[in-house]
This record gives C-alpha cells, structure tokens and sequence, in this order.
C-alpha cells in the first residue's frame, strides 16, 4: 500500500468511525425518549413512526460567565440527516462549530436562540434566567415539537414532555446541535461586544472570569454588560 492509499484508508476508517458515532447518539436520544415515556404516551410510536415525531434538543451557553447574556438553542432536526461531527459544542474547535452551525440551521425543520440578558439574570438569578431562554427559544421555533430533550433540567411551565438528560449534550444529537447553536450565537454576541469594551478582552474569553478578565474588571470597573450579581468579589461597587 502507498502513502496515498495509507492516507486515503485511514481517512475511510475515521469517516465509517464518525458515521458509527452519530449513529449511536441518534439511538441513546430514542431509547431516551421510549425509556421515559413508553409507546403508550406516543401511540406512534407503538407504530413504528418514530420518524413522525418532532424531536427538539434544547441547551444552553453561557451560564457561568461573568458577563453577557445567557443563550439557549433549540432545534429539530430531520431524522435521516447526515450530519457527521455534531458534539458536545466544547469538544469541538471554533472553526468545527462555526462550520456545523451553518448546517445544523440549513437542515434543520426548525431552530432558534433565545436569550436572557446581564440585567434580567441580575434580576430573577441564573438559573431561571436560563429556563426563561430556554422557553423563549421553544416559543419561537415555528412549530409545535411532541417532545422535548433537555441536557440535564426539566423547563418549568412548560406544556410539552420533557427528557432530561445528564450529559446530553454529549450523548444525544438534537441537544449536541443546540449546543452549538447556543455557543456560536453567544460567541459571536461577545466579540461583538468586545469591539465595543476592548480593554476587557470579550472576543477571548467570551465573558468568563479568567485572570485577564478579573484585572481588567477591577482596572476599569464594570461595564452595561457584566452581570452584577457575578462580580462582587471583584469590585466594590458592583
């Protein structure tokens, strides 16, 4: 075998193994879902028109950080896509995600990001702030999902069923292309931000409370955009 044909076949071996991947996290989000509920809640399925469902992976990014909003993606996603590489949107390069966030929106049936601002997660906490953009971008899909799969929470106030998952992100493909959807609009939110407050370095640390950013903060002060419940161990006056 030449280099060529060495090159060529592993290149094969890592497409069938990325194929063989996606395939298992499609199956995890269905046993999920049959797990949770049973064909008697969907009738389809006791039919074997699981295809006729409408599935949405919902997660969210930008929880921890010291300013900017939170962002929560929901999509739906056509059963026979083949989208190879979705993930876990942390395990994957900027370039990946930027790449795969183009085509999880061109393939989707539907997608959305909402999200909750610095001054309304000042105002109910993190947490529920979370679950208001979550909610926010189920509203404003366009279409009634039949079932919801969450990475860890259940939504509150919700109307449709719901499957939490621990680690869904990494396990099932609707919640892994949420994830990306989440992460590259909040992303791209901060660097724009970044070009309005350069002198606290958003475009690279997207708002988290690394050194740079936590020296600035207490340089400069805070800007319209840091979450004030966040930062009163860096500044007196938050």
């Amino acid at each position: 075998m030449t280099r060529k044909e060495e090159a060529a076949a592993k290149r094969l071996a890592r497409q069938q193994q990325e194929i063989s991947r996606v395939a298992e996290m499609r199956a995890f989000e269905r046993e999920a879902i049959l797990d949770k509920f049973g064909p008697d809640f969907f009738p389809e399925l006791a039919k074997e028109e699981y295809e006729k469902i409408l599935i949405c992976g919902i997660d969210e990014a930008g929880r921890g950080p010291l300013a900017g909003p939170v962002a929560a993606g929901a999509v739906i996603l056509p059963k026979d896509h083949d989208i190879l590489h979705i993930n876990d949107s942390k395990k994957l390069s900027a370039k990946r995600r930027a790449e795969l966030f183009d085509t999880i929106r061109e393939e989707a049936i539907a997608w959305n990001v909402g999200l909750a601002t610095p001054e309304r997660i000042d105002e109910i906490n993190i947490l529920q702030a979370t679950f208001e953009a979550m909610r926010s971008a189920v509203a404003g899909l366009g279409i009634q999902p039949d079932v919801l799969v969450i990475d860890a929470v259940t939504i509150p106030g919700m109307k449709i069923p719901e499957v939490p998952i621990i680690k869904g992100d990494a396990k099932c493909l609707s919640v892994a292309a949420a994830s990306i959807l989440a992460k590259v609009t909040r992303d791209r939110m901060m660097e724009e931000y970044d070009r309005q407050y350069p002198e606290y370095g958003f475009a690279r640390h997207k708002g988290y409370g690394t050194a740079e950013h936590i020296a600035a903060l207490k340089e400069y002060g805070p800007c319209p955009i840091h979450r004030r419940s966040f930062i009163t161990h860096f500044v007196e006056e938050a």
